[in-house]
């Protein structure tokens, strides 16, 4: 990668898709290892090895999610979950970022004896933190659940998502409901009453689909599940008429270039499909999944994409892109539920 122009450096960004436990940085997960003695090895460049995927392993979706497997040792106690988020929104205010929404599946986070909402609270307690020591940034959180989980679980998620959402605090909250997780024999349709419960909660829909699954699940997404966003959104490009849909009902797919080539989801040397959807008017975000697993930054992310399309180009994606960010839009919600 070339060095990052300083006018991608200080591009206002607007980041619609980064899971907090593949962003905490490696300096944080290796402070909290060492305090409880938790470290399987002895210096901090070999945690980070551990932590982030390396080239040899790039291409494959299982040495991808194998990353986030030391990650959950510190993230099952509130204190902990607290000084990781507020260290991820830290360094995205630092990379420039404006306006963000952190990923986060509650139920991997409770094997310590967390309760589902505490989980929710504790990652909101570290973002609104980081809000009063950065106050120009705008934050929110998509609540996740695990599609091996199953939709009953599913549901339970979502009940406990609304219970924090945005509209019911004066501060940082959940704006969003998203399912993620191994797509294949997953179905999005098998989702959709957790769905419907996150829509009458007024929480904004969005859900990976498409990442290592066929177009079909993308039509389920968006007919089934209501949602208004994709994440990865990858196989759209092989179905036509899907991608005419996308574009008809100005869906938005949340586009992650360094991730999607090292999880397989898109073939190297094959051009990324963000080209592709803004080719055919499809709207699009530019977003980085998973810093620390990715070893990629924002401005990394868009210096990538204005290679192939240029500055400007990338600076009206960010300024479109939140837009279409369900931080605020939960108030309007309400506004119209009364």
């Amino acid at each position: 990668m070339k060095k990052i122009p300083d006018s991608i450096r200080n591009m206002p960004k607007v980041e619609l898709h980064q899971h907090v436990d593949g962003s905490i940085p490696p300096a944080v997960t290796w402070r909290i290892m060492k305090r409880y003695d938790l470290n399987p090895v002895d210096t901090l460049r070999e945690m980070k090895k551990l932590l982030q995927l390396q080239p040899e392993e790039e291409g494959s979706l299982l040495a991808y999610l194998d990353k986030f497997h030391f990650p959950m040792w510190i993230t099952q106690f509130y204190e902990n979950i607290e000084q990781v988020s507020e260290a991820v929104l830290a360094a995205a205010a630092k990379d420039g970022v404006h306006t963000i929404e952190l990923r986060y599946a509650p139920v991997i986070h409770v094997y310590a004896g967390l309760t589902i909402r505490q989980a929710i609270r504790s990652v909101l307690a570290g973002m609104n933190i980081a809000k009063r020591k950065h106050p120009k940034l705008k934050a929110g959180l998509v609540v996740i659940a695990m599609r091996q989980h199953g939709p009953h679980v599913a549901k339970i998620i979502a009940k406990a998502a609304i219970s924090e959402a945005e509209y019911l605090h004066n501060r940082s909250g959940v704006v969003g409901f998203d399912i993620a997780g191994p797509e294949h024999d997953n179905p999005p349709r098998l989702f959709s009453s957790a769905y419907e419960v996150a829509r009458r909660g007024g929480l904004g829909l969005t859900a990976h689909a498409g990442e290592d699954a066929d177009p079909s699940y993308i039509w389920q997404a968006i007919d089934e599940l209501g949602c208004t966003r994709i994440g990865h959104g990858c196989s759209a490009v092989h179905d036509q008429e899907l991608m005419r849909r996308l574009a008809k009902d100005q869906i938005l797919v949340e586009c992650a270039p360094t991730s999607n080539y090292q999880t397989g989801a898109v073939a190297p040397g094959d051009p990324h499909p963000i080209y592709e959807f803004l080719e055919q008017g499809i709207p699009v975000s530019i977003c980085t999944d998973n810093t620390t697993v990715s070893r990629t930054t924002h401005s990394q992310e868009s210096a990538l994409v204005a290679e192939k399309i240029g500055v400007s180009a990338v600076r009206e994606i960010h300024r479109q892109a939140a837009k279409r960010t369900f931080i605020g839009a939960t108030e309007g919600w309400k506004k119209t539920e009364k």
